[in-house]
Parts: structure tokens; C-alpha cells; sequence
């Protein structure tokens, strides 16, 4: 999809405008995602040249790991953004976009680590860990 898309956090502290191709979303059950969002992640990714952000003195960044850092307002504590330390995207959390989106999802990764209290019935792909395309961490 290649329209022009915002969103914000909560309070609205953070704003961003994307514009270029957004990946369809990737639902991630890993066990990081789980602890940080009490669920599991909804996210797309935009180019880091097609993302402008507002307010980022107003983002909290959290070295998850040392392949990336997730990324939430400190005002708010709305999770936003996960970033890879050495690729040139950032994935934005689907639900901070303003709708309408056209969104749609793509697959599930990190099935393997999902909550034991609900299905994955939608008939997307499902992968164990992740897929070729999707880098994460090991």
C-alpha cells in the first residue's frame, strides 16, 4: 500500500506521518512483545525516509535486545515503534495509525511462544519463528 498515512500515542506527545509502502501487518506473539503489551503486536513497517515523527523528545527508547529497541511515549506509555539496530525501517504499531488504514494482515510469527489463553483462527500464515523476509532476533 502506498498512501499517506499518521497516527499518534494516546496523548498525542507523539505524532508521525508515514508516506511510501507499508508492510501488510505482521502479528508477533514472541514472548517480549507478550510482556510489553500484555497481548501481542500488531505492526507494519515503513522505510525510515518515509516516516517523519513529532515529539520525540516525548519517546522512551528500550534496548529490548541488541538487535532493537522498542520505543513508547513516556507521557502516555503508548508503545509505537520497533526498531532494528542495522536496517533502514522502523515498525510502527498498527493500532496508533488514525483510521481508516486499509491495513491488512500479513501472518503471525513467533506462534510457537503465543499466550496459552487464546487461538490464531484467521487463516493467515502462521510461522514457529519467523519468516525469511522478517528479520528478528535469535
Amino acid at each position: 500500500m502506498s498512501d499517506n498515512h499518521q497516527g499518534s500515542c494516546l496523548c498525542g506527545a507523539v505524532r508521525f506521518r508515514t508516506s511510501g509502502t507499508l508492510r501488510g501487518v505482521v502479528y508477533c506473539h514472541c514472548s517480549q512483545c507478550r510482556k510489553q503489551s500484555g497481548h501481542f503486536y500488531a505492526a507494519t513497517n515503513v522505510a525510515d525516509p518515509d516516516i517523519v515523527i513529532d515529539g520525540t523528545e516525548s519517546i522512551t527508547w528500550y534496548e529490548a535486545s541488541s538487535f532493537a529497541k522498542r520505543g513508547f511515549c513516556k507521557t502516555c506509555g503508548s508503545l509505537l515503534f520497533w526498531k532494528p539496530r542495522d536496517d533502514a525501517y522502523i515498525s510502527v504499531l498498527a493500532g496508533s495509525f488514525d483510521t481508516p488504514t486499509a491495513l491488512k494482515g500479513e501472518c503471525h510469527i513467533f506462534v510457537g511462544d503465543k499466550g496459552d489463553y487464546y487461538s490464531i483462527d484467521d487463516g493467515l500464515p502462521q510461522f514457529e519463528k519467523s519468516t525469511p523476509s522478517i528479520p528478528v532476533a535469535e
